[in-house]
């Protein structure tokens, strides 16, 4: 990945921005890797993000912070890849991050990633983010905190989604398109079970809830399950991967 490469996916929108090599305020990061294996840096973030949301229920802070990670390794992943057809290596101990006040967490890569080439770019996403990432986060998120892996794997493919709706609007012309890698991922497990995909029109409902409703004045996700059950009007809907 070149340096011009990192700054096209950063101008793509907050979820995509990444920045790489030395500044200054280094101490504020961490290596992803530690929310795997570090209780105590598990559970500082988990209660960090619930004082910023204004929630005592340590799940519901969990499972943001859980889709608030998914959205931003898929948007950065996906957006690569199909801007350059190449996959970059964003292991857990290469990748830094820091909350923030508001908006999504910041990333940092110290070095310039390598990237994978060949031809099936849906499996190498998924080695990428789901194995090294997702993988170990939701054991960590069920062991800790008793998140069930249903919410997990619906925050992963309701985040892969919105990462594919925004550059679709965003990067209109990339030259491998995010939408049929999105789709062949979603035909493995444990995405595949995680929700529908349509096609005409685009729409994605997953089968189970993030559980962010259960913030004070907030509403559902645009695919949550929830809204087949007509539990709330269309426009008191909020979309995490997104807002």
């Amino acid at each position: 990945m070149t340096t011009d490469t990192l700054a096209q996916i950063s101008a793509i929108g907050p979820y995509f921005k990444v920045s790489s090599g030395p500044r200054p305020d280094v101490a504020d990061f961490s290596p992803l890797v530690d929310l795997h294996s570090e209780q105590r840096a598990l559970e500082a973030s988990v209660t960090a993000m619930g004082k910023r949301l204004g929630t005592d229920r340590q799940r519901v802070a969990a499972s943001t912070l859980h889709i608030g990670f998914a959205a931003r390794l898929w948007s950065v992943a996906l957006a690569a890849t199909a801007l350059t057809g190449e996959v970059p290596d964003l292991a857990p101990e290469r990748l830094w991050w820091r909350a923030t006040a508001s908006g999504p967490i910041d990333l940092w890569l110290p070095e310039m990633p390598a990237v994978s080439r060949g031809d099936d770019l849906p499996d190498t996403l998924y080695e990428s983010i789901v194995v090294r990432h997702l993988r170990p986060l939701d054991e960590a998120m069920r062991r800790h905190f008793g998140l069930s892996p249903k919410v997990l794997h619906g925050n992963a493919t309701s985040a892969l989604m919105g990462a594919v709706r925004t550059l679709t609007r965003r990067a209109p012309h990339a030259p491998h398109p995010p939408l049929p890698l999105a789709t062949a991922l979603l035909e493995r497990e444990p995405l595949a079970s995680a929700g529908t995909l349509t096609l005409d029109p685009l729409e994605y409902r997953r089968h189970n809830c993030c559980l962010y409703y259960r913030v004070s004045e907030s509403g559902y996700c645009d695919e949550c399950i929830l809204h087949c059950k007509g539990r709330v009007p269309r426009d008191e809907r909020v979309n995490t991967t997104t807002a």
